[in-house]
């Protein structure tokens, strides 16, 4: 598993206009290449009076699987153009489908390769960036009285809240990079003098945005 990468937040769209022509972007995160395809036919479902529905995808830790479609447009002017986009940003398990509604003006191969690019970067823009970062879920367990010190705390250090569950006695979850899990280990017991019960859980990502 990788330590880091960046992908995309989920769904989303984005429209331009360019010479008349609608072009509509639809971003997803997708996890194998049956994924993609299934969303890929269920973009050309909702638009099938488009006159295409070009698509990208990268997939992979190490992006092993990569494929561009340019569904009826010129060679080379739709899909290879939106996989460059994703190839640019190095995003993984992201896939890309660019519907065109034409607008009665031809563009070339120039104005194509553009426009498909800018529609994708565009899509992507609106949809969001997020790295995810490997880490593991610390869990404190706390007397209720020691709850507010250690939220505060917990809150203004460069650890990640995961949450906190009030059962009979509070549980506090913490990202922790698996590199510091003794730092944090020795922090979280000066913090409560000892009177905590720190467990390790499970391994699993973190997403925060990437600002472009």
């Amino acid at each position: 598993m990788l330590h880091h990468y960046n992908t995309v937040k989920g769904y989303g769209e984005n429209e331009i206009n360019i010479e008349r022509s609608r072009f509509i972007a639809h971003v997803n995160r997708v996890e194998s290449e049956a994924e993609a395809q299934d969303f890929i036919s269920d973009i050309k479902k909702k638009h099938w009076d488009a006159s295409h529905n070009c698509s990208a995808y990268m997939i992979g830790e190490t992006n092993l699987i990569q494929k561009a479609n340019d569904d009826g447009e010129p060679s080379g002017t739709a899909g290879v153009p939106m996989l460059e986009v994703l190839k640019k940003r190095d995003l993984k398990d992201t896939i890309v489908v660019v519907t065109r509604y034409f607008g009665g003006i031809k563009l070339g191969a120039g104005g194509l390769i553009r426009a498909y690019g800018k529609a994708t970067s565009e899509g992507l823009n609106a949809t969001g960036i997020v790295e995810r970062s490997l880490m593991r879920v610390m869990k404190t367990k706390i007397d209720y009285t020691w709850l507010g010190k250690v939220e505060n705390e917990v809150r203004s250090s460069h650890y990640q809240l995961k949450d906190i569950h009030y059962l009979d006695a509070v549980e506090v979850e913490v990202y922790v990079e698996e590199a510091s899990k003794e730092n944090f280990v020795d922090w979280m017991t000066e913090l409560t003098n000892g009177q905590g019960f720190i467990v390790e859980e499970n391994i699993e990502y973190l997403e925060k945005p990437v600002k472009e």
